[in-house]
């Protein structure tokens, strides 16, 4: 999520990232900056939600090195903004899940499902179990496994779905459940990531004034979208206009580009458009969480609301960066990605490293974090916009990631003491607690300046890169 404001300002970019001072209730302490359950994170657009608990489930067998842990298997419930319900399994087995913790659809290369090749198993084994089969007794004969009912349903499909996700050893309890969990393992074929329920392809666009900025284009199955103005638009004079150059009054559809129609007379600013629409959220879309509450696959849908959003930064003369940051999985860390499109070279330094980028250039920095481990960014610039990026780098399951010691009680586990199945209240005991503290001991390989290290990218007078 970005904000902005509209104000001049020199071209000064100051990235804080929090190091250390992690205190209890989950808050992040340091360079000024908190990290909570519903701390502003990046999305590149789709649903967000707020976890409910573990509803639908029965018991299975965790099989580990420190022997066997029975834990509750089954369907989450989550709560999305501004209307909606979803229904997710866990794909991070041995991450706590945390109560009432805000999650964001996300694309698979920024979960553990990015470097698992068996990400689309996992996909078909959603669209070939329940609840998207909800006849249970054409399940139970199409598997061969007697009698199902929602509780062991859902316990042999969240089975199946471990195996896959976390390529762990794990079986159900009840016998058909287990019969249920095995013919799905053995049936899974690989099936492609769906598309985001709604996204833009560009979040940070720049410009000059007395020009349209953009296209910003629209990607959505949704029906149609509602276009709105944000912060420091209307005060600059700044409309959003279509291809055409018309405003944009009406609900747009898949396709739509958008441009930011800036006044040549606009004093030098940045602004924001968001857009919004309801859908079904695809099955198999990923539900990741800025607080490292376990991630979440989609098994269900209703109608709910989904958005994204873009900001634009324009001047009159000198570099005009436009800054966006998504997670990078592949290289452990958080792409800074800046271009410019202004009349002169921006250089900035970051990590000790000094930049520079030519008018009409972009150019990413990926800023190193460990797994598992929180970061904060407030990111400013000319005009006066900031942005913040907030979150967890959680790329990897713990079977995927030696380095990390597997959790003593995996998630979901009992549900008040009840492994018998049903319709649960709560989350699962593991890692549920509202005081279970953030990750401590951030390690992240820059210069540390006291509670946190902190990076100035400034515009400078003089060119050149050390790159």
């Amino acid at each position: 999520m970005f904000s902005a404001i509209g104000r001049r300002g020199v071209a000064r970019f100051t990235t804080a990232i929090v190091v250390s001072g992690l205190v209890a209730a989950g808050v992040v302490a340091g360079a000024g900056a908190a990290a909570a359950d519903d701390a502003p994170q990046q999305q590149l657009g789709g649903a967000s939600a707020t976890i409910d608990g573990l509803k639908t489930y029965d018991s299975a067998v965790f099989h580990d090195v420190d022997g066997d842990r029975k834990v509750s298997a089954g369907l989450f419930e989550m709560t999305v903004s501004g209307g909606g319900k979803l229904s997710t399994y866990c794909i991070d087995i041995q991450h706590p899940t945390k109560e009432q913790a805000s999650y964001l659809e996300t694309p698979w290369a920024q979960t553990s499902l990015g470097s698992n090749g068996d990400a689309g198993k996992i996909r078909w084994i959603l669209q070939n179990s329940f609840p998207q089969v909800n006849d249970l007794a054409a399940l139970a004969k199409e598997a061969g496994t007697g009698a199902l009912s929602e509780g062991t349903a859902a316990a042999g499909t969240q089975v199946a779905i471990w195996r896959y996700s976390d390529h762990v050893k794990v079986d159900a309890v009840d016998k058909q459940a287990a019969k249920l969990a095995d013919w799905l393992t053995d049936h899974a074929a690989n099936v492609g990531e769906p598309k985001a329920s709604l996204t833009l392809d560009q979040s940070a666009v720049s410009g000059k004034a007395g020009e349209k900025l953009g296209p910003v284009t629209v990607h959505t199955d949704a029906d149609s979208v509602t276009v709105a103005q944000g912060a420091g638009l209307a005060d600059a004079g700044v409309k959003i206009v279509d291809a055409a150059g018309k405003p944009v009054t009406a609900p747009v559809t898949n396709g739509a580009k958008l441009f930011f129609d800036v006044p040549a007379d606009a004093p030098a600013g940045s602004g924001s458009l968001t857009v919004q629409a309801t859908t079904r959220v695809p099955v198999g879309r990923a539900f990741a969480s800025g607080t490292g509450s376990q991630t979440q696959i989609l098994a269900g849908s209703s109608e709910s609301t989904v958005s994204a959003g873009a900001t634009a930064t324009w001047g009159t003369k000198g570099a005009i960066p436009a800054v966006s940051a998504q997670k990078n999985c592949a290289k452990g860390g958080v792409d800074i990605t800046a271009g410019n499109t202004g009349t002169e070279a921006f250089t900035f330094e970051l990590a000790g490293k000094t930049y520079t980028i030519a008018a009409g250039e972009s150019r990413t920095v990926t800023i190193p974090v460990a797994e598992d481990q929180a970061y904060d960014f407030t990111i400013t610039g000319p005009g006066g916009f900031s942005k913040e990026f907030q979150g967890v780098l959680d790329c990897k399951t713990a079977a995927q990631d030696a380095s990390s010691a597997p959790s003593s009680q995996p998630s979901p586990a009992s549900v008040g003491g009840d492994t018998t199945g049903g319709t649960g209240t709560n989350l699962a005991e593991t890692g549920s607690s509202s005081t279970t503290p953030m990750i401590a001991g951030i390690a992240i390989a820059l210069v540390v300046l006291g509670g946190g290290a902190v990076f100035f990218l400034r515009r400078k007078s003089n060119s050149g890169s050390a790159e």
